[in-house]
């Protein structure tokens, strides 16, 4: 168990590179300069002068702030610096706000990490429920209203049910907030929104799944031995339903957290998503890369999880890695 788990680990290793490479080249082949943009926007420089200073002490002060930030040197040598730096856990300052982007995380973490969990949540209870009745009441007005359902929820962007939520229930019946910061009533909206879709997804997976072990030998033989109903699908089909379904989650955790970006903005809620736009805008290099990786990260370590969670839920996992070695 512990070799497999270090196993799965060390892959990790070569795709965070990949990203930390990927993201920091393409970075650099946007067009803008990211001090220039800082003066153009009314930033101020560690010399105290800003854009509308004098010709000389701007650039001066221009030159200073891009040595700060290792910009005069080339994107190679760049590269090998800010390695050394992740090495370390130093994300360096962010340009536009000229913090420690290690404090721009811990201070907005949280929010998009409520919101990301709170949208898995609304993906499982909603995805796994809609899937399970359909596949046991199969033909019926039930399972016809769960396809619907699916398809709807993969169909709709997620910004438009977004609008169509915040006409509904922010404008019109004036029952939840529109900003939202917080948890509660004012997660509501925004974690429907982001886990529609996710959720559409699940259901027809977990239907098609629930189907095709519903209709293996050893169900048929657990209800001819004279098993409740009940026992039958909660014990013995769905356990070895979840197989296909868990490797869906942990990647529709990951495209949960890629799509609060969009919901962030939508909702006004000041998570990394709205800091991420807000940096791309700027063209602020240490924050986009810091959040890139920890995204990249955030993703790797879920679907360690999950390989962790086949090994719990089918045996056949474990005895491979035993074979293995």
């Amino acid at each position: 168990m512990g070799s497999y788990i270090l196993r799965r680990g060390l892959y990790t290793i070569p795709v965070l590179f990949g990203v930390l490479l990927t993201v920091f080249v393409l970075m650099r082949l946007v067009p803008g300069d990211p001090i220039a943009l800082f003066y153009a926007t009314g930033g101020v420089g560690d010399s105290g002068a800003t854009a509308g200073s004098g010709g000389e002490v701007s650039r001066a002060a221009l030159e200073k702030l891009r040595e700060s930030y290792n910009l005069d040197k080339s994107v190679p040598h760049q590269f090998v610096l800010y390695v050394r730096d992740v090495f370390r856990a130093d994300f360096g300052d962010s340009i536009q706000y000229r913090r420690p982007v290690t404090d721009i995380i811990k201070d907005h973490a949280p929010a998009t990490l409520q919101l990301t969990i709170a949208g898995m949540a609304v993906a499982l209870a909603i995805g796994f429920g809609a899937g399970i009745i359909s596949a046991i009441r199969r033909h019926s007005m039930a399972d016809y209203g769960a396809q619907v359902f699916a398809i709807l929820g993969v169909s709709f962007p997620s910004f438009f049910l977004a609008t169509i939520l915040i006409l509904i229930f922010a404008i019109n019946l004036n029952w939840l907030p529109v900003i939202s910061n917080g948890v509660g009533p004012q997660l509501l909206m925004p974690a429907i929104t982001l886990g529609a879709a996710a959720a559409a997804i699940l259901a027809r997976l977990t239907r098609s799944s629930m189907l095709d072990v519903l209709s293996r030998d050893y169900i048929r033989t657990a209800r001819a031995k004279g098993l409740v109903e009940s026992r039958v699908i909660w014990i013995h089909a769905l356990r070895n339903a979840l197989i296909p379904v868990i490797t869906v989650v942990g990647l529709e955790f990951g495209s949960l957290l890629g799509g609060a970006v969009a919901i962030e903005a939508v909702f006004f809620r000041q998570g990394l998503g709205m800091r991420l736009v807000e940096a791309i805008e700027a063209r602020d290099y240490p924050v986009i890369q810091a959040l890139v990786l920890l995204a990249a990260v955030v993703y790797a370590v879920v679907n360690l999880l999950v390989d962790i969670l086949y090994t719990y839920v089918d045996p056949r996992v474990r005895l491979t890695d035993q074979t293995a070695k």
